[in-house]
């Protein structure tokens, strides 16, 4: 499906991130893995795909350092002559309620989720409209639609996400670039590993799937848009909620 395909996916190295990278592989692409702390975990999927018979890298760069990004997308491009799927995922969170949030805290969620997502597509979007052919694929979230208490810098950044996809699909469109966003809901990774039962369970009850997602129906989401099966798909916004919001 993705058979000779260059992707990049920031935060690659764990959680959602890593079901990205393997899933795209399993397609056939070329996935370079990008990480900015977590080397270990990112050579760890680097391995996971080496192992089922696909190719990738592992390249270290922080997303929301503008010069770190050109001048690592720049070597990617040098070494592969292109990147064709693009897969803005690395975000953190610094959580707190917003009467309580410091500066330094709505900042560095917007340099990572906002600013880096601006520096790697900015990087990106140039070669891709000389070769007429690109894939941006957003990983915003459930919150970024319907809010949460004690997120308003993330939910704020994964709302601009939206915003970023839906203006940016309408510029690349005539350049045969399609920019889609996945928005998931609850999903099993190590962000919920941390909720005790109690609160897991209450979520499950809001949810009318009455579980929470895997990595990998947001990785498959990932897939269906980075490849040539969606074509005729832009500006859109894929909910992997379970139904939560609608």
């Amino acid at each position: 499906m993705l058979k000779d395909k260059i992707a990049l996916v920031t935060g690659g190295s764990r959680g959602i991130g890593s079901s990205i990278c393997t899933e795209l592989a399993k397609a056939g692409a070329t996935v370079i893995i990008n990480y900015s702390n977590s080397k270990d975990s990112a050579e760890e999927v680097l391995k996971q795909i080496e192992s089922s018979s696909g190719n990738g890298e592992v390249v270290k760069f922080d997303v929301s350092d503008s010069n770190e990004v050109e001048q690592s997308i720049k070597e990617i491009i040098d070494k592969y002559e292109r990147i064709d799927i693009l897969v803005n995922n690395a975000g953190i969170t610094r959580d707190s309620l917003f009467m309580r949030m410091k500066e330094n805290q709505w900042d560095e969620v917007f340099e990572t989720n906002i600013k880096g997502v601006f520096n790697c597509t900015k990087n990106v979007v140039r070669m891709m409209i000389k070769n007429q052919y690109g894939k941006i694929i957003n990983i915003s979230s459930v919150v970024g639609e319907m809010g949460n208490p004690g997120q308003v810098n993330y939910s704020s950044t994964k709302s601009a996400l939206i915003g970023f996809t839906k203006s940016l699909a309408k510029e690349l469109g005539s350049k045969n670039i399609n920019v889609n966003a996945v928005s998931p809901g609850f999903i099993e990774t190590e962000i919920t590993d941390v909720l005790s039962d109690t609160i897991k369970e209450k979520y499950k009850e809001i949810i009318p799937l009455s579980r929470f997602g895997q990595p990998e129906d947001v990785a498959k989401a990932v897939l269906f848009l980075a490849s040539d099966d969606s074509s005729y798909i832009t500006g859109e916004v894929l909910k992997i909620n379970g139904g939560l919001y609608t």
